[in-house]
């Protein structure tokens, strides 16, 4: 009988096409793909793959058996994942991205609670702006607004992402309050650079009558980190457009007001993202329920809503 791992260093150079992204998927190195890939080959006595230095293709065997194969491994992996985790606790290494600024303002002031609820899980996360290949990377988990869902991946929504006006109240204190975006020409705006483009971020920002209005804003500051446009209007320097989440402490403290709060951007939801399996690791089942649950029970998704206008700001305390 075949073994298991030859089988599944197949299924996943298949499908990645790549022996070194299917060693980073399973945790080997490409040395071990290859080999066990060869193996599999001597054994069924065909060659499944073409390979050359930059490309690596099935052959017509080789889509036929992956055709055949690949439900009854996926099938025999979730048995496998069943019965490990009926057996005992969760356990293993949890491997989750996340942005930086929303990482550690509101998942890693959870990690306490979920490590002393399990304690056999070993989190390796990585803070970083960008969307990663979930099932290529291998990663269990990613938490993120944007994301392009792709082959394999199912999302769960945790709250908006909605983009509001802010700017400090001594800012603000001898300057007329804008009546509507187009007002925010007037005003000192600390823009923010995309990364990807290199272009200005332009916000088209809505109210609850559905009206839509560019922010008229101007280029006194421009940065390209969303925490950094955050502490620069705290700091006084002009008005910025900030996600609810990272204005949350600053409404709470009084560093910064909201202006025009019943104008927001809506640039999509904030989720956690996992691999559509049948059956999820236990590992990852248990932090997709305790992250969903904290959203809940703290009410976040209400509390990032810009679309709530000022009933939902923190009052100072």
């Amino acid at each position: 009988m075949e073994s298991l791992a030859n089988l599944e260093s197949f299924l996943r150079s298949a499908e990645l096409g790549s022996f070194s992204t299917a060693a980073r998927r399973l945790a080997l190195t490409p040395a071990a793909v290859s080999r066990n890939v060869a193996m599999l080959e001597k054994n069924l006595g065909v060659r499944l793959f073409q390979r050359n230095t930059r490309k690596l293709t099935l052959t017509e065997a080789g889509e036929r058996f992956l055709s055949e194969i690949r439900d009854h491994v996926e099938a025999l992996q979730a048995a496998i994942a069943g019965a490990s985790s009926e057996s005992g606790e969760p356990a293993g290494i949890l491997k989750v991205s996340m942005s930086p600024h929303f990482g550690t303002g509101y998942i890693l002031p959870l990690l306490p609670e979920f490590m002393a609820r399990y304690p056999r899980i070993r989190p390796e996360w990585t803070f970083e702006n960008r969307q990663v290949d979930l099932i290529a990377e291998g990663y269990d988990a990613a938490i993120g607004g944007g994301f392009e869902l792709t082959p394999g991946t199912v999302a769960r929504v945790l709250g908006p992402a909605h983009i509001v006006m802010v700017a400090s109240p001594g800012y603000m204190k001898d300057r007329r309050m804008p009546a509507d975006p187009a007002d925010l020409a007037n005003l000192d705006g600390i823009q923010m650079r995309s990364a990807n483009t290199g272009r200005l971020r332009q916000w088209v920002m809505r109210n609850a009558a559905g009206d839509e209005m560019p922010a008229a804003m101007t280029e006194k500051i421009v940065l390209n980190d969303p925490a950094a446009i955050a502490r620069a209007a705290s700091l006084g320097l002009g008005v910025a457009m900030i996600a609810m989440p990272d204005g949350l402490t600053y409404f709470e403290s009084g560093e910064l007001i909201r202006l025009l709060p019943d104008w927001y951007a809506d640039i999509g939801p904030i989720s956690i993202y996992y691999a559509s399996k049948t059956l999820l690791p236990a590992k990852t089942r248990v932090f997709v329920d305790f992250v969903v649950e904290h959203f809940r029970k703290e009410h976040l998704a209400e509390r990032f809503a810009g679309s709530l206008g000022a009933s939902n700001m923190p009052k100072r305390k």
